[in-house]
């Protein structure tokens, strides 16, 4: 019987857990978020910062993964510039006011409704307290870093301040007014919406009516060229709306000047019609059309006058006008525009410009006020226009004469309220707005300073600001920050330097909540010069839009950030509105060409501006509660996503019994072998292979904490080893690369590919011998700490626990820093230790490797052929075909046995193709052709030529049973050294 020599190997130990221990988690969260920020803000350089300024989430609800999604890309980031030297200034912010959260507590108040506006303030101050100190411990969960002391709300009398001053400044430079014109309006939520919330349902389906107006009579005098026409007939403007209940704001028709207009008779109808024919048409969706009667130009219709049925005394000559208006166009509808400038921005800005009112008869809810339909209020007043509104108005019409002449449904986009999903109207009110067409191209001008991630941010920024002349600011609700505006008798406001001045000082004495809380007229509200006209002031009840108030968030530092990170429908949301509001404040109006009043901040809050997609479920849908395929962070990591229970007749075991915890880094490591900067696939199948990559990392950590030992640190290196410093030299190049581009899962794949290919395939096998049989040396312990440092940023939780898990004889080492704390580009061993230049080693490197390669190949079809096991039991011969053809193999002859895993390797020249004498002979062998340098080679695999060393395995004893040198030297020297302890 032979004997056992297992005693006296150096097989790796490590208590390092396979799967993580859930009561651990805790204590590791807490040392790579709270201790570690602590860290780096005392120990990085004060004087190289780095600002990434917090797009805040918003104070309602739960989270899901797209808020791990935004929160741990940039908690990467952070990571990445602490590793680069830089000190992280990364203060987490929560957006608090606005319609959800005040629609949330009026719904769950009792009276609803009725509640106060004091009332609504103090019950949503309350929920989004409660709510900000819940996403953070979720957010703390994840594994993120950040000052979460100081964090901030928009609902802090100091954030509040700052903007209220913001305002203030925009206010004094001319960029804030006052007008009753169309806004956007949610009847749903009963306040005005700025563009940025809302939302396009390409699916909607409007009630769309062609509608014969009734020219005022006297036509025949006014148009030339008709003759043969019956000058008795009444003629009639055909219109087509897509919004009949806009039809009792109407106001005017539009035409166009230099378009071509038919008098027609249509078969149906009595009387004329004016129409424009497109070239080549027979009229499209109009009605049978009998008989072209003559042509008008479009500029001569702007003499005439018509009647609005709706409104107007049908006897009455004077009418309602016929303006020329650029919008118009002949290929859709009937060239003939019906203008309700209270519900149409083109037809507001046409109108205006002639002096015709903008009327809308809708209140805020959305419902037709009295003086909609003056001659019988009762048959229009309080029906919602969106519900019914159209119908209603249809009727009235085609009751009065026969005024439409045909109703269609058309589906068509159409804007929506982005809160409630419900659609908005176009209603001309008295608002707020914010002029930023003065500062557009100053605007534009610095986005030409800022890095875009992905470059295609910069279009749509672009186009979003371009697009834009006026910002619609106020709101009607009572969660906000209030318009500082004081109102006369007469509904004239006061909105001066003096009087926010002093609304500043008041709200700081008696915080905001009392602009609501105060008597109407309360005298203390007002600056000196109104105090003896007291009782003429009210304050003003509108809040500021909520884009207004996260856009003014970069009042809280003195300098640009490095970054702004969030999602790509923040182009049209909080990176607009940062950006106006900083443009609006530093540029000054007289300044030449618009340049900064300063020249040290730069006019863009941001230098870098980076934007992630959405997250989408298995089938690639968008997440949404409608569907019911929302996807908490927590399911990721709880394991429960993963989970599958056992069906029945299945035999219940541990894992099919409970999900298996997987813990905030299968969460991090997702979004980082993601490409965020498109949208994002969450499931099972997703996350199987994130597991399978996190197990991978666990058993390599594992491999590594068992066999590192210190004996390592002296013991010499070998070409493998230089191989495996320069491996791991390039990778973490290339990984830093990848991270300072922000390519996350570009680092990852680059990551992967060295640990399987590189360490895994290669590099630990041909270090197994030496470390369990040799003298233990080889150099996992920089290996170690490289990996580290290049998981630090993704799986900060995982690198904590690897390293509580490192040699004991590591933790004894006072001076080794932990991979958290290390820069990145720190040494990782002593250039002292290294024996081979490393240009040698790199031109070495792909003959070894191919070599190497060839080797594998024929030693496969070996053991497909079963004469071959372990690849220790062959010996190997290469054969260069050209002279001195491997040369750069026979450098290293002594060790290439130890690199290609094998128990012998002989290197000989061929002789005009002729089979090596090493060869003939051979009870069995398998060749695979390599190249080196341009020339073809032959490697041989053949049965070993020496006996099997019990302890070892390679085939190098000289006798059956026998150790071998390498073995017996190592055991003589261990016993001498257990003797000593002795």
């Amino acid at each position: 019987m032979s004997k056992s020599w297992q005693s006296t190997l150096r097989l790796p130990k490590s208590s390092f857990p396979n799967r993580p221990r859930l009561h651990e988690r805790k204590q590791y969260i807490l040392r790579c978020t709270d201790d570690f920020y602590e860290w780096q803000a005392a120990n990085r350089p004060a004087d190289n910062e780095f600002l990434l300024h917090d797009g805040p989430p918003y104070a309602n609800g739960e989270l899901h993964a797209g808020h791990a999604l935004n929160k741990i890309l940039k908690d990467m980031i952070n990571r990445v510039k602490v590793q680069q030297g830089r000190r992280v200034k990364y203060v987490p912010g929560w957006d608090c006011h606005g319609l959800p959260i005040e629609m949330k507590v009026v719904e769950a108040a009792e009276g609803g409704k009725k509640m106060s506006p004091g009332g609504i303030r103090k019950a949503a101050r309350k929920l989004a307290s409660s709510t900000v100190k819940a996403q953070m411990n979720s957010f703390k969960s994840y594994a993120v870093m950040a000052d979460w002391e100081n964090r901030w709300t928009t609902m802090d009398t100091e954030f509040e301040i700052r903007q209220l001053r913001l305002f203030q400044k925009m206010a004094r430079r001319g960029l804030i007014y006052r007008k009753h014109k169309p806004v956007y309006w949610s009847p749903s939520s009963a306040t005005a919406l700025a563009e940025a919330e809302l939302e396009y349902n390409e699916a909607h389906v409007s009630k769309s009516a062609w509608v014969r107006l009734p020219i005022v009579s006297g036509w025949q005098e006014v148009i030339s060229g008709l003759e043969g026409v019956d000058k008795d007939a009444k003629l009639y403007a055909v219109i087509w709306t897509t919004t009949p209940w806009t039809l009792p704001a109407n106001q005017a028709i539009a035409v166009r000047d230099d378009m071509i207009y038919s008098i027609v008779r249509f078969a149906d109808y009595e009387g004329l019609h004016l129409v424009s024919i497109p070239e080549g048409s027979a009229g499209g969706d109009l009605p049978e059309i009998s008989e072209v009667l003559g042509k008008v130009q479009g500029s001569e219709l702007t003499r005439l006058r018509y009647l609005n049925p709706l409104l107007d005394d049908l006897t009455a000559l004077e009418g309602r006008p016929i303006i020329h208006a650029p919008f118009v166009r002949g290929d859709s509808g009937t060239g003939m525009v019906h203008c309700a400038p209270g519900h149409g921005f083109d037809d507001y800005l046409a109108c205006e410009a002639l002096g015709i009112p903008a009327v809308s008869h809708v209140d805020n809810e959305g419902r037709f006020t009295d003086k909609a339909y003056p001659r019988n209020p009762d048959l229009l007043g309080g029906i919602p226009v969106l519900e019914g509104g159209s119908d209603a108005v249809l009727d009235l019409l085609g009751n009065e004469n026969g005024y439409i002449l045909k109703v269609k449904y058309y589906k068509h986009k159409y804007p929506y309220d982005w809160r409630t999903k419900k659609p908005i109207i176009i209603r001309a009110t008295a608002q707020w707005f914010a002029d930023v067409g003065s500062i557009k191209e100053q605007a534009l001008a610095a986005l030409e300073e800022v890095r875009f991630v992905p470059e295609t941010g910069k279009n749509r920024l672009e186009a979003f600001v371009k697009g834009r002349s006026e910002w619609c600011i106020s709101r009607q609700r009572s969660w906000g920050v209030p318009i500082p505006a004081l109102y006369d008798a007469n509904g004239n406001a006061v909105v001066t330097d003096e009087s926010i001045d002093h609304i500043i000082s008041v709200i700081r004495e008696r915080k905001i909540d009392a602009w609501w809380f105060d008597d109407a007229h309360d005298p203390a509200w007002l600056p000196e010069s109104l105090r003896d006209r007291a009782a003429e002031f009210r304050r003003g009840q509108d809040t500021m839009d909520v884009w207004f108030d996260s856009g003014s968030s970069w009042t809280q530092t003195d300098k640009q950030a490095d970054v702004y990170l969030e999602g790509s429908d923040q182009h049209r949301g909080w990176f607009q509105s940062s950006l106006l509001t900083r443009v609006a404040a530093m540029v000054a109006q007289d300044a030449p060409g618009g340049s900064s009043t300063t020249n040290t901040l730069g006019l863009s809050p941001f230098k870098t501006l980076i934007t992630h997609g959405f997250t989408l479920d298995k089938d690639g849908k968008k997440m949404s509660k409608s569907l019911g395929n929302i996807i908490s962070a927590n399911e990721v990591m709880d394991g429960s996503l993963l989970f599958e229970p056992p069906q029945p007749g299945q035999p219940q075991g541990r894992k099919n019994r409970e999900p298996e915890a997987l813990g905030p880094d299968a969460l991090r490591l997702w979004i980082a072998t993601s490409d965020y900067t498109g949208d994002i696939i969450l499931g099972k199948p997703v996350l199987r292979t994130v597991h399978q990559v996190l197990l991978k990392y666990r058993t390599i950590i594992k491999m590594f904490t068992g066999s590192m030992q210190s004996d390592a640190r002296t013991a010499p290196l070998t070409v493998a080893d230089h191989i495996a410093l320069i491996q791991l030299k390039d990778v973490m190049q290339e990984v830093g690369k990848y991270y300072d581009n922000y390519e996350f899962n570009k680092a990852q794949a680059a990551l992967s590919r060295w640990v399987v290919n590189d360490v895994s395939a290669f590099y630990l096998e041909t270090l197994k011998d030496r470390l369990y049989c040799g003298d233990s040396g080889g150099v996992l312990e920089p290996i170690f700490n490289g990996l580290l440092r290049m998981l630090a940023p993704v799986t900060p939780v995982l690198v904590e626990e690897a390293w509580e898990y490192r040699p004991q004889w590591m933790k004894d080492d006072a001076s080794l820093v932990h991979p958290l704390k290390q820069l990145y580009d720190a040494p990782l061993i002593e250039p002292v230790r290294l024996s081979y230049d490393e240009k040698t080693i790199r031109e070495s490197i792909p003959a070894i490797m191919a070599a190497h390669g060839a080797i594998k190949a024929a030693s496969e079809r070996a053991r497909l052929d079963k004469v071959l096991g372990s690849s220790l039991g062959c010996s190997v011969v290469l054969v260069s075909h050209a002279e001195g053809g491997l040369a750069v193999l026979e450098r290293f002859k002594d060790e290439l046995d130890a690199m290609f895993v094998v128990s012998a390797v002989d290197i000989v020249q061929s002789n005009g193709g002729e089979t090596p004498k090493e060869v003939e002979g051979a009870e069995w062998k398998y060749s695979e052709a390599f190249e080196v340098g341009g020339k073809t080679h032959t490697a041989y695999v053949l049965p070993p030529k020496q006996h099997k060393c019990p302890r070892c395995w390679r085939y190098v004893a000289p006798v059956e049973d026998a150790l071998c040198g390498r073995c017996g030297e190592v055991v003589e020297a261990r016993a001498g050294e257990a003797a000593k302890e002795v």
